[in-house]
């Protein structure tokens, strides 16, 4: 008999937080429930889309608050709602301060630490610290995406979009219901949107007081954009100590030059001169996210070095800001350096991938000496010194993010936030277990078993082989609301998450052994895991699964034709079908050209031959399992017509198939009634054919 919760909105609460709410003016119209009481303490999707999301959590400069924005989704109206919240960092205790009929967002304190700013409407906002006095800063036609004072606070950048090519209404006013595009040359679209305009660099002058309403376009007539898209945001940009410099990141190619390289750099504008000096000149990798020292004297940065490979080492280097001598801080340091953040003058923190969890590490710069402060299962996300502590966000597969203090010395943390613990402990999750296996060529891999709530080790379960996208992004401790270990586990399965060839936490060998191999050894990895799982007396080994997405989609696409029989049922969301057409109709090149090895028309390219004769769609033939196939229309990244291909193609084999359509989504489903259909139908599609009637 299935257990069910009480209908609710996708919001709640912070029971955790003060009641004091101080900037209420057109107050939004809803309201949140005081208290959330569940018929069951197994997780279903409509408490997945109930968790509060914590974001932009930014320290005071004195270190005695942060402020961070928790946003809710509401399930009737398929809209998420952000509100501002600040925390004593002494004693966790936190306040609500902003409760309009907008969305706060992108808050930070003003560099003096009076104020908080942020976004609302599109224009830049201050407030009091207690929510109080709240008043506009920007009155920039359009609207604003981000914004960074200068340290003097005589200065501010702000980010605007721009249009610089002719659109077909202003080539051919006469037709003002034209929807067409015209394109001339590549790199057209980008993962979810078309690249019909450019975020510029707006510099400003701040007076308190007068509002902004018009600022000087550094990067005028510029046919590219900063920060870098698609995830770039105020963390690629930053000022120099003396507000006299306004350092960027920027690729300054257009076309098929962008499509076909990662070649990022640092720019800095001189202010005093109007110029743009080329900072990582000749660094021929992804450079971006510079920090700049307390002393102003050095400014670090993540760094990778081979042009066209976005998965390539993040190193971690340093800039002498006086001489422009750069040095790399993590040579024969195996992992990544990511989420920079000074100390003083002589620490860098930073997040690290080990073994499939995201730890805190520091950098002591005289000695070059890095240190490893935290060991968990977790995942930290961010992390920021403050005086002999540090406060950072962390997640797991068990539990959503949350804001912690974390002693360096013991690696010990505290919880502050606690936005989610009213539904958390109304919760049981299934035990998260490291499992240690030998691979088919004598190599030891660290695998994920997810357990369902309530587990009975003298009962059989359904298991599901989750393989993971990327190629290369990490199976650590994340916390998902679309590939939710947990939410899997709660519909009654065993989850086997293998830590396959071609991911990182495990060296680079390791990591890169994937490219140009889609088909080759991280494929027996996964059989590997799901062969050794079900060697356990509680897996029944007639009733598995096989799930993935993006890359994880390739591999059920490919499975699916390889896998004798093992599997009963497949989910493939917005995976690769065809590498032919993928190489054809994806837009970042370097990334085709990087993972497949090259073209199709190199005929005397072995490695690209071998990668496009193992595509999956050359083996339906051998499909004998009936499949779901999810994709969204706006995918760039993999076209939607994949999906449709191997729907299609699956039909015709006379193999039972079902395809969920979704017209608004992307490479992600990110709306609230989209993401809870999303996970009905996977868990429909799996109880069909892997539960008894």
């Amino acid at each position: 008999m299935k257990k069910t919760i009480l209908p609710i909105l996708c919001i709640l609460s912070l029971t955790a937080c003060n009641d004091k709410t101080a900037n209420t003016t057109g107050s939004k119209s809803y309201k949140t429930p005081a208290d959330l009481k569940l018929e069951s303490d197994v997780m279903t999707p409509e408490v997945l889309w109930s968790f509060g999301r914590i974001s932009n959590v930014q320290v005071s400069p004195d270190g005695s608050k942060a402020v961070y924005a928790v946003t809710y989704f509401n399930k009737e109206e398929d809209k998420g709602y952000t509100d501002l919240y600040v925390m004593n960092l002494a004693d966790g205790e936190s306040t609500q301060i902003t409760n309009t009929a907008a969305n706060e967002g992108e808050p930070n304190w003003t560099p003096d630490g009076k104020y908080i700013s942020y976004l609302m409407d599109g224009q830049l906002w201050e407030m009091d610290p207690d929510g109080k006095n709240p008043r506009q800063i920007t009155q920039i036609e359009g609207g604003i995406n981000g914004y960074v004072y200068a340290p003097d606070m005589k200065k501010i950048v702000y980010l605007k979009d721009v249009q610089l090519e002719p659109t077909i209404k202003d080539l051919h006013p006469d037709l003002p219901k034209a929807q067409a595009r015209i394109i001339n040359d590549q790199f057209y679209r980008h993962w979810n949107d078309w690249v019909e305009g450019y975020t510029h660099l707006f510099l400003a002058d701040y007076t308190p007081g007068k509002p902004i309403t018009a600022g000087k376009d550094i990067m005028a007539g510029e046919r590219w954009e900063s920060p870098v898209r698609p995830w770039g945001g105020v963390e690629q940009l930053a000022w120099t100590k003396d507000s006299k410099q306004f350092i960027y990141t920027c690729r300054k190619k257009v076309g098929i030059d962008y499509a076909l390289s990662t070649n990022t750099d640092l720019y800095a504008y001189q202010l005093e001169s109007g110029k743009t000096i080329n900072l990582t000149e000749g660094m021929m990798g992804y450079d971006k996210n510079p920090v700049i020292s307390p002393n102003g004297k050095f400014m670090a940065w993540e760094s990778m070095e081979r042009e066209g490979y976005e998965a390539d080492k993040i190193r971690l280097f340093i800039m002498n800001m006086e001489t422009g001598e750069k040095q790399d801080y993590t040579q024969g340091f195996d992992q990544n350096a990511e989420g920079l953040a000074w100390g003083d003058d002589n620490t860098i923190w930073f997040i690290s991938d080990w073994h499939a969890t995201d730890e805190i590490y520091s950098l002591d710069i005289p000695s070059r000496k890095i240190t490893k402060h935290t060991d968990g299962i977790h995942n930290y996300t961010s992390v920021t010194p403050v005086g002999d502590m540090l406060i950072a966000t962390k997640v797991s597969m068990s539990k959503p993010e949350e804001i912690y203090r974390v002693d360096p010395k013991t690696g010990k943390d505290v919880e502050l936030s606690f936005v989610n613990k009213h539904i958390l402990d109304q919760l049981t999750m299934g035990k998260v277990e490291k499992r240690w296996m030998k691979t088919t060529d004598n190599k030891d891999m660290l695998v994920w078993m997810i357990y369902p709530p309530h587990f009975d080790a003298s009962k059989k379960y359904p298991a599901l082989l989750y393989c993971e996208g990327g190629p290369q992004s990490t199976v650590s401790q994340f916390w998902s609301y679309r590939w939710n270990f947990q939410q899997m586990a709660a519909n009654g399965y065993i989850i086997v998450a293998p830590n396959r060839r071609g991911l990182p936490g495990f060296g680079q060998e390791w990591l890169e052994q994937i490219s140009g191999d889609y088909s080759g050894q991280n494929i027996q990895d996964y059989l590997t895991a799901i062969d050794e799982a079900k060697k356990e007396p509680y897996i029944d080994a007639d009733r598995l699964g096989c799930v993935g997405a993006s890359y994880g989609g390739y591999s059920v696409y490919y499975l699916a034709g390889h896998h004798d029989k093992r599997f009963k049922a497949f989910i493939a969301h917005c995976g690769i079908f065809d590498l032919k057409m993928q190489y054809f109709t994806t837009e970042e090149m370097w990334f085709a050209n990087w993972d497949m090895g090259g073209a199709p028309w190199e005929k005397n390219n072995k490695v690209a031959q071998r990668t496009f004769a193992n595509s999956p769609d050359m083996f339906v033939g051998n499909w004998d399992t009936p499949i779901l196939v999810i994709h969204g229309q706006k995918d760039f990244r993999i076209d939607v017509s994949q999906g449709m291909a191997a729907f299609n193609a699956a039909r015709m084999r006379g193999i039972p198939a079902q395809f969920l359509y979704f017209p608004n989504e992307c490479h992600w489903v990110t709306g609230c009634q989209d993401g809870i259909l999303w996970q009905r139908t996977f868990k429909a599609w799996l109880d069909k054919w892997l539960k008894d009637n």
